[in-house]
């Protein structure tokens, strides 16, 4: 019976001796809730944590693509797409791909996330010569401008080819959604490369991943699926300290699937890695707080983003960039 340590994360500022420091980060524990796939959720000391899992919950998370992973950073999206979900063709052009970068920077983004293909549910195959075509020549001019010269920039793809072009062109890090299963040879490209990468779970491809995705427990085969992908790249040559992982919400999940992570988030911490969170703007919570269009879900977004800050995540990729600061330094100054 494999068990499964998740971290019960406190900000509290009565912090009782003993207590470990969570990842090096903000945020501390004392308990953890033990979860199996065969027995009843139990609660236990910290002391009585394993060694190896310990130490993994404790270690800090270091700098990784440019970033302090003992704070909450936010990674702001452009989308140099025609069909992405909030914000499909706002971007696509040249001129307001990059402004809307430097806009992103200057409301307080530490990092840039480009993609040139949606995978929203129900998005269609791009060809990776499009997927270029979109995405190089914008991370090229912002490593040219002075104001985003030294900006971190991930490389959103899940094709190797599109991966070393952006990585060639300036791109610090691969953000992978299918973590290397769609081509394996992202891993090879990535380590060559000696880049960092966030490694996503996603069930099914975009086309289908929404019609009905099942589990068998959603937050254990979630974790497990990054365990064992994280090892892929750890094989490949990527050093387990540049590896970044993201529970995938949203990409084959319905939103009780959703809710059921977030509610147990801090379970990924184990695996000792920085965790990434991309919520924003999401359907589930449009349905959530009536907000059938994306950009009505801005409130909704930055108390999910809120809840990965409490329970330590330490990398929040957002759509808006000022609401999601602001609710992170009104938090952080309360700590």
């Amino acid at each position: 019976m494999t068990d499964y340590f998740r971290p019960i994360v406190q900000t509290d500022i009565a912090r009782p001796d003993g207590a470990y420091v969570l990842a090096g980060g903000w945020t501390w524990f004392d308990t953890v809730e033990v979860l199996s796939r065969s027995a009843t959720p139990r609660i236990i000391p910290a002391a009585d944590v394993p060694d190896h899992v310990l130490s993994r919950l404790t270690a800090a998370r270091g700098h990784v693509a440019g970033l302090d992973m003992a704070r909450a950073n936010i990674m702001g999206i452009l989308n140099v797409t025609p069909d992405s979900f909030s914000d499909g063709g706002k971007f696509e052009g040249f001129d307001a791909a990059v402004s809307h970068a430097i806009a992103m920077q200057n409301a307080g983004a530490d990092m840039l996330d480009i993609g040139g293909e949606s995978t929203r549910p129900g998005a269609a195959y791009v060809p990776s010569h499009v997927e270029i075509g979109r995405t190089v020549p914008v991370i090229a001019a912002l490593r040219n401008y002075d104001a985003t010269a030294h900006t971190p920039i991930s490389i959103d793809t899940r094709k190797a080819d599109v991966a070393e072009a952006a990585l060639a062109a300036g791109a610090t890090l691969v953000n992978d959604v299918y973590a290397m299963t769609h081509d394996p040879a992202v891993g090879a490209v990535t380590a060559s490369s000696r880049a960092p990468i966030c490694l996503m779970h996603a069930s099914g491809d975009p086309e289908t991943m929404q019609d009905d995705p099942q589990y068998d427990d959603v937050v254990l085969d979630v974790y497990d699926f990054l365990s064992e992908r994280i090892e892929t790249a750890v094989a490949c040559g990527i050093a387990r300290t540049d590896i970044w992982i993201d529970p995938g919400i949203g990409f084959g999940k319905t939103l009780e699937h959703n809710l059921a992570l977030l509610k147990r988030l801090s379970v990924l911490h184990s695996l000792g890695c920085p965790i990434l969170l991309g919520a924003s703007r999401k359907r589930w919570i449009g349905t959530i707080t009536n907000a059938p269009q994306a950009d009505q879900r801005v409130f909704g977004s930055v108390a999910v983003a809120l809840e990965g800050f409490r329970q330590g995540v330490q990398i929040s990729r957002v759509h808006d960039i000022e609401a999601t600061r602001a609710a992170f330094d009104m938090a952080g100054a309360i700590l």
